[in-house]
């Protein structure tokens, strides 16, 4: 039990130490990934040349939706990526 104490702990001082999300800054590169269908990445360049992660997005497609060609269902997650 000590152990995995000892792993908790360190993964909780990791997780608070680190950026997770970067706060979206318009004069700044930003970056957007789509996987698939259903999932889009928001990066962003910051100061430290590093990209960071803005916002995601990540939904299941209606039955209209379900019924597009793969590069409009592309093309929607961009579009409601950036509606976010």
């Amino acid at each position: 039990m000590e152990k995995q104490e000892k792993v908790f702990r360190e993964l909780k001082e990791r997780f608070t130490k680190e950026l997770v999300l970067a706060a979206l800054d318009l004069d700044k590169k930003i970056r957007i990934e789509v996987d698939y269908v259903t999932k889009g990445v928001l990066f962003m360049k910051c100061e430290d040349r590093r990209w960071r992660l803005v916002a995601f997005l990540s939904k299941s497609l209606n039955k209209t939706e379900r019924n597009y060609k793969i590069y409009n269902k592309e093309m929607l997650t961009v579009i409601k990526k950036l509606e976010n």
